[in-house]
């Protein structure tokens, strides 16, 4: 079978009202995406019987695989599990291996086994167990003709762990389909347009089966290309020839050909060059510096990030003069040259970075909201530059985030 149609219903209050991100669904539609599965919808529910019968109902009119997430559990609103029993038309039964996991896993947490954690052994006889070895609430399957459901809880690592462990495994033995294949291009410095009409040949002979698709962030472009065919290796060393040559048309704006985030290419590079990176962060808060201790190995060439968000700070810890900061004002080309060359002398790396702005208003300001200053240092050497963002407090940071790390890998390649 090919060409395998997926959709995917999360199931909870909380995530109609924002009260809780769904994750779930979009780490669900990547594995079974990179599988050849399409995910034809991702839709959320809240915990009300009929809107989620009329939900599956509607999903399996059209998918061959349900994926379902939320509502397994010992409480009231949990009513997932009772659901798809009677859905299916099946008897609540008590599952041996379940209850021997769910009564170590309290014996181990030193917590008294209630009555109403035995619910959560009990499944539909008419259902597959998926086991659950991060929780107490078990995945399930269904077969419904060619049809599959697979319910699982919402709470996020354990999904991921019944779905690695038990589901996907399951899925590629039940479901055949074209290889389905990604290879990535990522640039920065360029807008989407310019980049559009740099490779618009390019994408114009792309074969049928081949798709190019454009995804802009700050200050950055991925460009995803999609392959799809019956055989992996030829559909792989297809995708790579065109990725090279849309490389090699885009030149010195292509940053990584891997789908990695700057974080994960800064960190690669400082870790292949033996080099060491130094923060003083005033505006952003260590927010710059919260995103390269993200990638594991980080440790080994981050030296540390100063926030200096008080003029004190600035002078008494980086080395800021008064004189510069009375005349110039926090907010300025020369603090921030005098903060990186701070951050150079007092963590001692080797490339010092550092950044200095306004993100939102403040009523004695003297500069207009969304001016950063940002500086990079090194033996000999200074670099500034100048930002104007426009949008409010939380974008702002943001913004001034991914910049100032993509500051840095220019300063590196320069």
């Amino acid at each position: 079978m090919s060409n395998i149609a997926a959709a995917i219903i999360t199931i909870g209050d909380e995530l109609l009202i924002g009260q809780t991100i769904d994750t779930n669904s979009a780490w669900i539609a990547q594995r079974l995406n990179a599988m050849g599965i399409d995910v034809l919808r991702r839709v959320a529910v809240g915990d009300e019987r009929l809107a989620i019968v009329n939900a599956i109902d509607h999903e399996l009119a059209d998918a061959s695989l349900l994926i379902i997430t939320g509502g397994l559990g010992p409480t009231s609103d949990d009513i997932t599990k009772p659901l798809l029993n009677d859905y299916f038309g099946g008897r609540m039964i008590v599952d041996p291996q379940v209850l021997e996991h769910l009564k170590e896993l309290f014996s181990r947490r030193n917590r008294p086994f209630l009555e109403r954690n035995m619910k959560q052994a009990e499944v539909p006889d008419c259902c597959k167990v998926l086991f659950n070895r991060m929780g107490t609430a078990p995945g399930m399957w269904f077969d419904k003709g060619d049809k599959v459901i697979i319910s699982l809880p919402g709470v996020p690592f354990e999904m991921v762990s019944i779905m690695e462990n038990e589901a996907l495994p399951r899925l590629q033995q039940r479901f055949i389909s074209d290889a389905l294949l990604h290879r990535t291009i990522i640039t920065a410095g360029e807008g989407e347009s310019f980049i559009a009409e740099k490779i618009a040949d390019l994408e114009a002979a792309l074969p049928a089966h081949i798709k190019l698709a454009y995804l802009p962030g700050a200050g950055m472009v991925k460009l995803r290309l999609t392959g799809r065919g019956p055989d992996t290796v030829s559909v792989a060393h297809e995708l790579e020839e065109q990725q090279y040559k849309f490389a090699e048309r885009l030149g010195k704006i292509v940053l990584a050909l891997e789908d990695l985030t700057l974080e994960q290419i800064l960190c690669r590079w400082f870790t292949e060059n033996n080099q060491t990176l130094g923060l003083a962060e005033s505006c952003t808060g260590g927010n710059i510096a919260h995103h390269i201790t993200q990638v594991p190995g980080s440790s080994g060439y981050f030296r540390g990030s100063m926030v200096c968000y008080q003029n004190e700070i600035k002078e008494t810890i980086l080395g800021v003069k008064r004189e510069t900061l009375d005349q110039y004002g926090a907010i300025s080309e020369q603090v921030a040259s005098e903060l990186a060359e701070g951050a150079l002398k007092t963590l001692t790396p080797g490339i010092a970075f550092a950044v200095t702005g306004l993100l939102s208003p403040l009523e004695d300001a003297k500069v207009p909201v969304g001016r950063v200053w940002m500086a990079m240092a090194e033996k000999g050497r200074t670099v500034t530059k100048e930002f104007n963002f426009p949008y409010d407090r939380e974008r702002n940071k943001e913004m001034a985030t991914s910049m100032g790390m993509l500051m840095i890998w220019k300063f590196v390649h320069s």
